[in-house]
């Protein structure tokens, strides 16, 4: 639930663009069945775009009180006009765990701090109805390794605008995984297609679907659908 940049600046105009929506969704993943908010908001000016959201999970305690935040910001700087911006990036947050017979009362850990920066490239149509942007970052966690990121994002409107099919795709390695501690870097990989029937112009309806490997504790493939509604402001 991340990275969905609705539409992207314009090089050649100047063009100011400013969008933020808030998401629900509901995740039936297997060892999910839980509510995860997302806050984002995108907005482009005369020296690039900047780029942030927040996710909150809530499934902590009998209450489902919120147990895991995480966020990213991102800062694109062009003022040199062309499709090729420089790209700097911060992402961090913290988990909770769920409590069990040895410890009842959960407990909470550090999502490890990472920076990255690196190249964008962003290619659209001549409507900015399709963009795509491909990314070749280098990344810093804190703590654990550097390692080169390649990502990828897009977005495609359809319909007359009524439908809407965006998302993103993320490659890096990690070194001591939850799953595979002690070992070398390992490949993580994510993505997150999402789907939206934009019922009106501020409420959309769909899904998201994150497909991974070894990602987020977990080792191997996962994949995890929701159902989700969004507020575009």
């Amino acid at each position: 639930m991340k990275k969905l940049y609705l539409i992207l600046f314009s090089f050649a105009t100047a063009l100011t663009l400013q969008a933020q929506n808030f998401q629900v969704h509901y995740d039936f993943g297997k060892t999910r069945k839980y509510i995860t908010t997302t806050f984002e908001l995108f907005k482009s000016d005369k020296w690039g775009n900047t780029y942030t959201f927040t996710d909150i999970d809530y499934n902590y305690g009998e209450h489902n009180s919120p147990s895991c935040a995480y966020m990213e910001i991102a800062r694109c700087l062009n003022f040199w006009g062309g499709p090729f911006s420089w790209q700097v990036e911060y992402n961090g947050g913290f988990g909770g765990y769920r409590g069990g017979l040895t410890n009842p009362d959960g407990g909470s850990y550090p999502i490890n701090n990472a920076w990255l920066t690196g190249v964008d490239y962003f290619m659209h149509s001549a409507d900015f109805s399709k963009t795509l942007n491909l990314k070749i970052l280098a990344k810093d966690i804190i703590g654990k390794n550097f390692s080169p990121q390649f990502t990828t994002v897009w977005g495609v409107q359809l319909l007359k605008n009524k439908l809407t099919l965006d998302g993103f795709a993320d490659l890096w390695w990690e070194k001591d995984t939850y799953a595979n501690a002690g070992k070398d870097p390992n490949p993580v990989f994510i993505t997150e297609p999402q789907f939206w029937y934009n019922v009106t112009p501020n409420i959309s309806a769909g899904s998201e679907i994150e497909l991974s490997t070894n990602f987020g504790g977990h080792d191997g493939f996962m994949c995890n659908p929701t159902l989700a509604l969004k507020w575009n402001f």
